[in-house]
């Protein structure tokens, strides 16, 4: 006897007329799904908020940081502004700031035109009486160098020859590190330490590497100079948020 073999229906599912079938979206007309992964829940918001954060922190910290060179600007005393402008531009030009001088003023002694040293450097540029000699021997109008102009004056006369001296030796942008330097220190400390960098392999026309072989440079107060230099920059930097 054949078994009759079952019949396979196909059931096909009628749609009433007129009735569309909805395409299924692509991932393309799915809000948010062309955008990163980001936008999975929990993932994309948080890093979204990270960013952000982030951003205000970096925005929040620059504020800070502006408003703290603003009070330490108002801070510095302006009663001799003339005197740095005018000995800046005699004796390095107009393209040089004045205000770097001013910096090294406040670095030496405040803007103190009483200052003294332990070692008998004297005024608001803190010159030794030796340097402030043979500076004046022939400029008769520098009389005193306890006067605050001659002070001044000499002291910017004295970073005007440092300048010359390094200008040949190291790049423009490292020129005020090694001629405040020399004049915290000496310019023979100063080459002395770059002898030792050049010994290490290091480049010693950079300051940052003349900074890292400083504690093994003899005879050399280097945390006074180092902290001397940078003293300089962060007044410097406040000062430019004023004319």
């Amino acid at each position: 006897m054949r078994i009759p073999r079952p019949r396979v229906v196909l059931l096909h599912l009628a749609l009433p007329l007129g009735l569309a079938v909805a395409p299924i979206p692509s991932t393309h007309d799915v809000p948010g799904a062309s955008r990163e992964r980001a936008d999975v829940p929990g993932i994309s918001r948080s890093r979204r908020a990270a960013n952000t954060d982030s951003s205000s922190q970096r925005g929040v910290a620059e504020q800070l940081a502006a408003a703290a060179r603003a009070r330490e600007a108002a801070r510095i005393t302006g009663k001799y502004d003339a005197w740095f402008r005018k000995y800046t531009k005699r004796y390095f030009g107009i393209g040089t700031d004045w205000r770097l001088f001013k910096a090294q003023g406040v670095a030496e002694s405040e803007l103190n035109p009483a200052a003294r040293s332990s070692v008998g450097a004297r005024g608001l540029m803190q010159l030794m009486p030796a340097t402030f000699a043979a500076i004046s021997v022939s400029r008769g109008w520098m009389s005193s160098i306890d006067a605050p102009e001659t002070n001044i004056a000499a002291g910017i006369l004295h970073d005007h020859d440092l300048w010359e001296l390094w200008k040949p030796k190291v790049e423009a942008e490292e020129l005020p590190r090694f001629a405040f330097a020399s004049y915290n220190a000496g310019e023979g400390t100063i080459f002395r330490a770059r002898d030792v960098a050049a010994a290490a392999n290091l480049d010693p026309t950079r300051w940052d590497n003349i900074a890292r072989v400083a504690p093994t440079v003899r005879h050399w107060r280097h945390a006074e100079t180092l902290g001397y230099v940078r003293k300089i920059e962060h007044t410097y930097d406040a000062l430019r948020v004023v004319r």
